[in-house]
């Protein structure tokens, strides 16, 4: 049975309106770059913020969140992801493209999560909490996610195209999963909330009457959110870590980032597509092993192994 095509149904935080396989109306633009563009009141309010600081010490070291997320609430970003979630699964039920749960290949992915979930506590104590859950989406995109919250989930594409191993499908859900613990989406809108707020400020001071509520569109923003290189940086670094935690072998960052590099003639499919790739990214995550290798060599060591899926199948076969 050949894929649906559903169109709606985009990768959270990683929407391209140019994506063939996105029909989904373009979205104002409300990106970090863009932001400190129009955040000219940004010095004072960061230092409000703690912008710079740590929210809470972690027994991970790779665990530091932006001040910039105390902006807007973690139940508030928490709870729309979910609603956001659901909606991408009853479309995706309907479309007939979401994997059953006899799927080996959505097995898989649970077990690797399964494996993962107890060490993401020691980085977010709001991660205990969380209603974990984790799908799988028939859509031909090398693609994949972690919504605040914890809901997570694969694209076919990226399991089928990439042939992905164990170790490399662990360091692409680790990454995922590290953009939730450090509330990256939770950040960024921060940001859209003070940047609103220092332009409503401003407008006030200078008699220009009222600006647009720019805050209050924070609802529609996880579906188009794009992450800066700083933090696809420290999820690359976190993510690593849990894989590695989770028994996975972290040098699979490599062969991974190979194999992204050598689809579509050298440009990385659409999963992490704001980092560099090719030998950078590869250089990148060579450097960080020699802290995550511990890790994995202190690690259990999974019970169960998958194969990748054979090529033509299906997320429905």
């Amino acid at each position: 049975m050949e894929f649906p095509r559903h169109g709606t149904i985009c990768p959270v935080m990683k929407l391209h309106s140019s994506n063939p396989d996105c029909r989904v109306p373009p979205m104002a633009c409300l990106c970090p770059l863009h932001a400190r563009r129009l955040f000219t009141g940004g010095v004072a309010a960061a230092a409000l913020l703690g912008a710079s600081a740590p929210l809470a010490a972690a027994s991970i070291p790779e665990c530091k969140r932006s001040g910039f997320t105390k902006a807007v609430s973690a139940e508030t970003v928490e709870e729309q992801a979910q609603q956001q979630y659901r909606q991408m699964l009853a479309k995706a039920g309907s479309d007939r493209a979401l994997a059953p749960v006899q799927h080996p290949q959505l097995q898989r992915l649970r077990y690797i999560a399964a494996r993962m979930e107890p060490f993401t506590r020691e980085c977010n104590t709001r991660a205990a909490d969380w209603k974990w859950e984790v799908n799988l989406i028939g859509s031909r995109q090398a693609n994949a996610f972690c919504m605040p919250g914890g809901k997570i989930a694969f694209f076919w594409g990226i399991l089928e195209n990439l042939q992905l191993s164990d170790d490399e499908v662990a360091v692409v859900m680790g990454h995922e999963v590290a953009h939730a613990l450090l509330e990256h989406a939770r950040e960024q809108m921060g940001k859209n909330v003070v940047t609103s707020g220092a332009m409503r400020l401003g407008a006030s001071l200078l008699g220009l009457g009222q600006i647009g509520d720019i805050g209050a569109q924070i609802g529609s923003q996880l579906l188009s959110l794009k992450f800066s290189r700083d933090d696809e940086g420290q999820a690359d670094s976190l993510g690593l870590v849990l894989a590695a935690k989770a028994g996975y072998d972290p040098r699979a960052g490599v062969t991974l980032w190979e194999k992204m590099t050598a689809s579509g003639g050298g440009a990385p499919p659409a999963l992490l597509s704001t980092h560099p790739a090719g030998p950078t990214r590869i250089k990148d995550i060579e450097a960080k092993l020699p802290r995550v290798l511990p890790e994995f060599e202190a690690a259990a060591r999974p019970e169960r192994h998958f194969r990748p899926p054979p090529k033509g199948a299906t997320s429905r076969s």
